[in-house]
């Protein structure tokens, strides 16, 4: 058997801090230590350290992640070449749309927004590029999910499970595997308000030259205003189409 993975506990007790500030919006010495478990006198020499390093701001007593990460999440999404292919074809969908057009890349077995566009009609979320979603929550995970390979899903599944998000998340491994076939099978998924309520998708893969899938593009809208109808006709072939528009130049470019 292969070697567990070396652990540096002052990078794991770094990343906990962050996801803290993340979680928290801010917070002072004392609440993140509450919160992380990391002693007070441990977290303040890491904060004061961060800060000096620019990655956290100190707001009076309360600190802050700092926008430095902006930097490096901009460097991190060029390197990415799918951006450049689909940043185009997602703002062209939301243009014709009028609603939210996405796209969400699997990493480490969670999605992350890679690309978000609003058109004129869109409704405000709480979705942000580089945010992390679990893939069975939304159209676009599923779509995603749908084209691994059945070692990865189950792998994904027993690492991040199948936490409930709403009254209509997939929470049963069997029915995720199910709907994972017939999304298969028909090449769209559909998100009825899985991870946020009345919010419908409509999500499409996106094949990698390879034949892998590569991420899914989605269009996204209030169900109350958006009828049935149209997600399953006139939203899902605007999708299909913008994702075989991206293939093409995946492939050519």
């Amino acid at each position: 058997m292969p070697d567990e993975p070396v652990k540096i506990e002052s990078i794991e007790k770094i990343t906990r801090i962050l996801d803290a500030l993340k979680e928290l919006d801010h917070g002072g010495v004392t609440e993140l230590s509450q919160y992380t478990g990391i002693p007070k006198s441990t977290m303040y020499y890491y904060l004061t350290t961060l800060e000096r390093n620019e990655y956290v701001v100190k707001e009076g007593e309360k600190y802050a992640l700092g926008l430095r990460f902006l930097e490096l999440g901009e460097k991190a999404r060029e390197h990415r070449e799918l951006y450049d292919v689909v940043k185009p074809e997602v703002d062209n969908l939301a243009d014709t749309t009028g609603e939210i057009a996405s796209v969400l890349v699997e990493e480490h077995g969670r999605g992350v927004f890679l690309c978000i566009a609003a058109g004129e009609r869109a409704v405000h979320i709480d979705s942000y590029l580089g945010q992390r979603v679990h893939l069975h929550t939304l159209a676009l995970g599923k779509a995603i999910l749908a084209h691994l390979p059945r070692d990865h899903v189950n792998e994904i599944v027993e690492t991040h499970g199948l936490p409930k998000r709403t009254n209509l998340t997939i929470t049963d491994e069997a029915d995720l595997f199910n709907e994972l076939e017939q999304i298969r099978q028909s090449g769209i998924a559909f998100g009825p308000g899985e991870r946020l309520e009345g919010l419908h998708g409509v999500a499409a893969p996106i094949k990698a030259p390879d034949g892998d899938v590569a991420g899914a593009i989605s269009v996204a809208g209030p169900s109350k205003r958006i009828s049935e109808e149209r997600f399953r006709n006139e939203l899902r072939d605007l999708v299909l189409s913008a994702a075989n528009v991206i293939e093409l130049n995946a492939t050519y470019n």
